[in-house]
């Protein structure tokens, strides 16, 4: 597929619609872009009931499992793909390889990765998907805190507003349930420092997530020796276990290249907002297939947090106009 011409804002040409970053995106680009985010965020929606049906297998092994897969598939696919021409070429992706600074933001983000599978692979089998959806719900905002913690940003009113709703909302489910909802704030918080790391970093998304997987596959590997040295593994028990433990490296990284291809294709604003289809779906699959209680205190802790982030989208709303008149 050949790539957009470059075309200058303010002289939007017949079949273009959009745009990203200062160009325009063909009608079939954007389209294609829309799919895609959907999609990523839709399969990311209903991934509890994959790692549900194995809800007989340790978290950790689940996790690690997940990690040694993804890291197969992208062993092979990362290179194929350079040696193509694509993801900045051969060159690009052997001197990623033996750049040090690279090695160190991304064995960070991997670490960070791995919290939050394990994490989210616990609320799924442990009939805590309330707590994933939760998660997923409140990390832009603390993606906010980020920018005002570290890169020294200023809130507005709306902003402060939103967090302070968000965390009354976290409040009043640690309350109603007698104790923390540790997934979703283990989620939300390895994402948001994840996400920052990423921001600095400067590969394609599937060469950064290949140096993350490198960076933690060899530890990976000594825990599941470890527990296969226990007799405590699932994988080899039976083919249909193992071949879920297989595919999970596949549900890993399908989602990952179609959000990757809508990120280049949609504007960063519209798949800001996208990405609450996936907390939406879980919530839903929760509530209305595993059959997990939606408790008035949880009802209660969810407005707070839904009302937080409608004012949050206002705002950014607001700040997208700013930014388009100026």
């Amino acid at each position: 597929m050949t790539s957009a011409p470059k075309i200058e804002i303010g002289s939007r040409p017949t079949g273009f619609q959009g745009t990203v970053g200062s160009y325009f995106v063909p009608v079939n680009e954007s389209r294609l872009g829309y799919i895609c985010a959907l999609s990523a965020h839709g399969m990311w929606g209903i991934l509890p009931l994959y790692w549900h049906m194995l809800s007989q297998v340790s978290s950790w092994e689940l996790v690690g499992h997940r990690i040694v897969w993804s890291f197969v598939i992208l062993a092979c696919g990362v290179p194929a793909l350079a040696r193509r021409g694509q993801l900045g070429g051969w060159q690009a992706l052997t001197s990623a390889l033996v750049t040090p600074r690279y090695w160190l933001i991304y064995s960070l983000a991997g670490l960070m990765i791995t919290i939050n599978w394990l994490a989210f692979i616990y609320a799924a089998t442990h009939q805590r998907i309330l707590d994933a959806s939760l998660g997923y719900y409140i990390n832009p905002l603390l993606n906010v805190l980020i920018g005002v913690m570290v890169l020294r940003e200023r809130l507005s009113w709306q902003q402060w507003l939103a967090v302070s709703l968000a965390a009354c909302g976290v409040a009043v489910m640690t309350w109603g349930s007698g104790g923390l909802p540790w997934p979703a704030v283990a989620m939300a918080t390895s994402f948001a420092v994840y996400s920052f790391i990423k921001k600095q970093a400067p590969l394609p998304a599937l060469v950064g997530m290949l140096l993350e997987m490198i960076a933690v596959v060899i530890p990976t590997l000594g825990m599941l020796a470890l527990l296969w040295r226990n007799d405590l593994v699932h994988f080899g028990t039976s083919w249909s276990v193992s071949a879920l433990m297989v595919c999970g490296g596949v549900v890993t990284v399908v989602p990952l290249v179609l959000f990757a291809t809508a990120a280049r294709r949609i504007a960063l604003s519209t798949n800001g907002v996208l990405q609450y289809v996936g907390p939406t779906l879980q919530l839903l699959v929760a509530v209305l297939i595993t059959g997990e209680p939606f408790a008035q205190y949880r009802l209660v802790g969810f407005g707070f947090v839904w009302a937080g982030i409608f004012i949050f989208l206002l705002r950014l709303k607001r700040d997208l106009r700013v930014v388009n008149h100026s």
